[in-house]
């Protein structure tokens, strides 16, 4: 990990970023699924598909999510409902529930019946990152980040950005999501008197 980046005490960086570019994304699925595990990709493909934070996904239960192409989900930090759509990964989730004999949470631990830890889910986003030269800033938010800086992208609608992530105010959601940083590094570069 670089020594300049803030460190929570749990080890974990806290300033994360988004991922920015299509190519990266596509790299870090591939490294998960080649370097880490089909659960681990999962988990990211519905993290970066939902924008949900990691504790509500390690939360998730199999029969929660099972054939299911949107699903409610009462978010741990806010306990605020959010309805999830599934239906673009619905296929892959369902591969993979299928794959998981026995089991009640969608991101089991081999340790135990509980689902993987925070950490857990955070080590293995650091080793796909660092596989396909993803430079630090790689954390458990960055699934989170990503989701809102993709859907900002996409739509340029940030008052509906701004209540899916449950922000008071337009501009924490770009803050947030490393869009007005971008945006003023952008306008620099052509900038000229």
């Amino acid at each position: 990990m670089d020594s300049k980046k803030p460190v929570s005490k749990k080890g974990e960086i806290k300033d994360v970023q988004p991922i920015r570019s299509l190519e990266k994304l596509e790299d870090m699925k591939w490294s998960l699924r080649r370097h880490c595990s089909e659960r681990d990709y999962i988990l990211f493909l519905l993290g970066i598909n939902t924008g949900l934070r990691v504790n509500d996904l390690l939360n998730l239960k199999i029969k929660e999510v099972k054939g299911k192409n949107k699903l409610i989900v009462k978010e741990g930090k806010t306990a605020k409902l959010r309805t999830i759509h599934l239906i673009n990964i619905f296929e892959e989730i369902n591969d993979y529930i299928e794959s998981l004999e026995d089991k009640d949470w969608m991101f089991p631990s081999r340790k135990g019946d509980k689902s993987i830890s925070r950490i857990q889910a955070y080590r293995q986003l650091n080793k796909a990152a660092d596989m396909v030269d993803i430079p630090d800033g790689i954390g458990t938010h960055t699934m989170r980040k990503t989701f809102g800086y993709w859907y900002y992208k996409q739509t340029k609608d940030v008052a509906a950005l701004q209540n899916i992530l449950n922000h008071s105010h337009p501009s924490i959601t770009l803050k947030y999501i490393g869009i007005t940083d971008e945006e003023i590094e952008n306008s620099l570069h052509t900038f000229k008197l």
